[in-house]
Formats: structure tokens, C-alpha cells, sequence
């Protein structure tokens, strides 16, 4: 094991958020058109509301589009992170064995860990389906002979969050200092410390995306209004066929 040098892991941050995150947040943006847009959202959800504003609906859409898969992409970024924080202490690396994220090894024990956001990431199906992975990669290990003499420790990690239920049986559940503290080697404050590098360049990035998020508005409120508005309020019947009928 070796210490955890904080200064890497904040250079590593500050280099990667802008390429694994916000750049990519850019790309599905103005990758967006507006005949996807408007099937993804619920008209019925929103004619219930007794709104005809051309913008308000659009805007919705828009916003529910955008927000959608903002917490997936962090999450891959943030599973970087760690993996990186534990190569730097454990020799970690990204596991190959499918549903798990990260491998490692401390003295006799080996470390299965499966990293996900926060601790109510899944249903109770998807929990299951963790569990069956843990016992499928344990047994592989053990007819493989890829971790003779070890003591095999299965985690299911959350980079946030709390559960104080560490112990669940088939594995531990380690949330938000517990984690951490489990890949740096012991570090009891990474979970704070990694605060300050996020937000490196976000508002910057975060005036790009507003400014980008705004042309979208204009233009494909302005393009909704030609083919789904009659005297500036909404066809309803028309929406609903494009969004619901069938092709």
C-alpha cells in the first residue's frame, strides 16, 4: 500500500471533469432533435396541467432531456476517480468480470466492489442480480485458482450517501466516507476533499451549456409552434398522434 497523494487525485479531477463530464453533457445537447425530444415526454402529463405554451412544453422536454442521463454520466466520471484513487494506493484496476468495476487486493484480502452512485441506486431485482454477480465472480475465482489462499470481500460501493447497515450477508455496503476510506487507504476526510476539484471550471461550463440549452429552446420552440401550434395554442390531437400513433 502506499499513501494517498491528494494533490494527484485533485490534478486528476480537474483534468478529466471537462472531457468525461461536461464535454460529453455538450454533445448530447446539440446532438438533440426535436422529433426525439417530443416522443420521449408524456403530452398527456402535460395537458393535465392545462398549459398551451408552446415554450413551457418545450422547455420541459428540454430540461427532462438534458437531466436524464446527467446523474449516469457523473457517476462513470466519479467511478474513475476511484479507480484511480485505489490504483494509486492498492494497484487497483478496473475489473473485467461483468457487473463489477473495480479489483484490489490488501494483504490476504481481495476486493470485488461494484461502484454506483448512491445507496438507493436499484430495485430490489437489480440488487439481486448484484448479488448473483458477486457469487458467479467469487466462483470463478475459486476455479481458477486466481485468489489461492485469499479471503475473497465483496462490495457494493456508493459514492454518496449513507447506510450504517454495513453487513448485508452476502457483501458489505459501503456509502459515501466508508468508501472512500476503504480505496485510499484509511483517508477518513477524501470524501470532502474531492469537493473543491469538481467544481473546477463549472461555471464556465455551466455558462456554455445555459447558452447552448438556450438556442435549442429558441429554435425547436419556434419549429413546434409551425407544426404543432393552430392560432398559437397547442393541437393536442396532433401532438398526441405524432408522439402516441402508430408509424
Amino acid at each position: 500500500m502506499k499513501p494517498l497523494n491528494l494533490a494527484d487525485v485533485t490534478k486528476f479531477i480537474e483534468e478529466n471533469i471537462g472531457p468525461q463530464f461536461h464535454a460529453k453533457k455538450i454533445a448530447k445537447i446539440e446532438g438533440l432533435r426535436l422529433d426525439d425530444v417530443i416522443k420521449r415526454k408524456n403530452p398527456y402529463l402535460f395537458r393535465a396541467k392545462g398549459s398551451n405554451s408552446a415554450h413551457d412544453f418545450i422547455k420541459s422536454v428540454l430540461d427532462a432531456t438534458v437531466s436524464s442521463g446527467e446523474e449516469t454520466t457523473f457517476g462513470n466520471f466519479l467511478e474513475n476517480v476511484a479507480i484511480f484513487v485505489c490504483e494509486s494506493v492498492y494497484g487497483g484496476r478496473k475489473s473485467g468480470v461483468v457487473g463489477l468495476d473495480l479489483e484490489f487486493e490488501d494483504g490476504d484480502k481481495k476486493f470485488l466492489v461494484s461502484i454506483k452512485s448512491g445507496p438507493n441506486w436499484g430495485n430490489s431485482g437489480q440488487i439481486k442480480n448484484l448479488v448473483n454477480n458477486f457469487n458467479a465472480a467469487k466462483k470463478t475465482l475459486a476455479t481458477s485458482g486466481g485468489a489461492i489462499g485469499m479471503h475473497i470481500v465483496c462490495v457494493e460501493a456508493c459514492c454518496y450517501g449513507v447506510d450504517n447497515v454495513v453487513e448485508k450477508g452476502t457483501h458489505l455496503k459501503l456509502c459515501g466516507q466508508r468508501f472512500w476510506e476503504l480505496i485510499s487507504g484509511g483517508n477518513e476526510t477524501l470524501y470532502r476533499d474531492i469537493i473543491e476539484p469538481l467544481g473546477h471550471q463549472a461555471k464556465q461550463r455551466n455558462d456554455q451549456i445555459e447558452l447552448i440549452c438556450s438556442e435549442k429552446l429558441n429554435v425547436f420552440t419556434a419549429a413546434f409552434v409551425d407544426r404543432f401550434c393552430d392560432d398559437g395554442l397547442i393541437n393536442w390531437d396532433r401532438l398526441i398522434r405524432f408522439n402516441s400513433g402508430k408509424s
